[in-house]
């Protein structure tokens, strides 16, 4: 739905009174200073607490009090299945089957474990593509993958924008898929890249990262919860992220992961096992070998945290009655009126928008590069009442999150940008 933006207060507390979303404000808890409550653009680093977070923990708690080992089978919810009831609400959340998901370990333990399944060099497959400037642990994985299997560095290929650009054009990615298609083994992308925003065109680049004959992964760290996902629908190979962005799973939350359906019948695919990945029927049989649960629960390895579960349970809950394509028509509106506010002539000369101009290539962030004292603006900020996030040299991260961000908390942002930078 197109909106005829104004920059005015009255302009965004009727965009407010007309919220579908408004009243999730209320299920969160908003962090406070002399009693004053903090604006918070920076649920792309860290989403807020639930309110309802401390009930899900206790109700673990007095499991474990009332019963303690007997929790496994008799809690509330009982351990020993807690992670599938987390799929169910999950599995919509990202556009994939129940067994297709599951909640565990944490994203970068998630990745090695789904390269050591997927990155099988062979003669002719060897060149993993990621994008230049990529999160570092993301790389660090690789990487070290890479030199498990013997090989160096030089079987990495990254992507970089182009000479003056900001982000990676879809056409450079696609081209670079096909120039290599002989040596590909696997793409692995960011679903929105950490730095500069950019929501990457995940179903062309699984397509032709498919018809190359190569393995597509994805880190959703920042997409999941961000943007409605189709992820089997998609044909993605295997995708992880992490609960504790636009998730609210708390800090650390434990990690999800996805595998696609089509690589289960492939029951002995190379993965690191650990007991809690066995079936079901056998995990407290104490037999000798290895049988792994079907679907993403048989890439479990150690007993899950169900304290960390219980958390993360709190915020897909809300996700999940939200609903993904809610919570995206208010992002594209709350992030465009942030874009269109930034965009007033007063502005011009002082700071440069690096997220794409196009809606449909952005979340719920704008990276906004300031040209003079950036660090010393993000104090500013935060000693008025902002809380952003700031990424050297220069960029701070703004991300007016749906479920918990106002029309009218992004106009006082820019009252105040106003009063700091003009």
């Amino acid at each position: 739905m197109s909106v005829n933006f104004e920059s005015s207060s009255t302009f965004a507390r009727e965009m407010d009174v007309k919220d579908m979303l408004a009243s999730y404000r209320n299920l969160f808890l908003h962090p406070e200073v002399d009693g004053k409550r903090w604006i918070y653009f920076c649920g792309n680093s860290l989403g807020l607490q639930p309110k309802q977070t401390r009930f899900y923990l206790e109700s673990i708690l007095h499991s474990w009090s009332a019963m303690g080992v007997e929790g496994f089978k008799y809690g509330q919810p009982a351990w020993m299945t807690y992670q599938q009831k987390l799929s169910q609400l999950l599995a919509p959340i990202v556009g994939a089957y129940p067994d297709e998901v599951t909640v565990m370990n944490s994203l970068t333990i998630n990745l090695h474990l789904l390269l050591q399944t997927f990155y099988h060099p062979s003669d002719q497959r060897t060149v993993i593509i990621m994008e230049a400037g990529s999160f570092p642990s993301d790389r660090y994985a690789v990487t070290s993958m890479l030199k498990s299997r013997g090989l160096d560095e030089s079987y990495l290929v990254e992507l970089r924008p182009r000479e003056g650009e900001h982000t990676l054009r879809t056409d450079d990615i696609l081209d670079a898929i096909q120039h290599h298609a002989h040596h590909l083994q696997m793409v692995l992308l960011s679903g929105v890249q950490y730095y500069t925003g950019q929501l990457f065109d995940i179903p062309a680049i699984t397509k032709a990262t498919h018809q190359a004959g190569a393995v597509s992964g994805w880190d959703l760290a920042h997409a999941a919860g961000n943007i409605p996902l189709h992820l089997h629908d998609w044909g993605v190979d295997f995708a992880v992220w992490c609960h504790y962005k636009y998730l609210n799973g708390g800090p650390g939350a434990v990690g999800g992961a996805f595998v696609h359906q089509d690589h289960f019948k492939h029951q002995l695919l190379e993965r690191l096992s650990g007991w809690w990945g066995n079936a079901v029927q056998n995990r407290f049989a104490m037999l000798p070998d290895f049988e792994p649960e079907y679907g993403a629960d048989g890439w479990h390895v150690s007993t899950p945290n169900m304290l960390g579960l219980a958390a993360v349970e709190a915020g897909l809950a809300i996700t999940h009655v939200a609903g993904m394509e809610t919570i995206r028509a208010k992002s594209l509106q709350l992030t465009a009126y942030l874009e269109y506010l930034l965009q007033q002539p007063l502005f011009s000369g002082k700071l440069e928008i690096l997220t794409p101009v196009d809606p449909q290539q952005r979340g719920a962030q704008l990276s906004v590069y300031f040209k003079h004292q950036a660090p010393k603006l993000q104090e500013q900020l935060k000693d008025a009442g902002f809380i952003t996030d700031y990424r050297s040299p220069g960029v701070i991260r703004i991300s007016p999150v749906p479920l918990y961000n106002s029309f009218e908390d992004v106009f006082q942002f820019y009252e105040l940008l106003k009063t700091i930078l003009v």
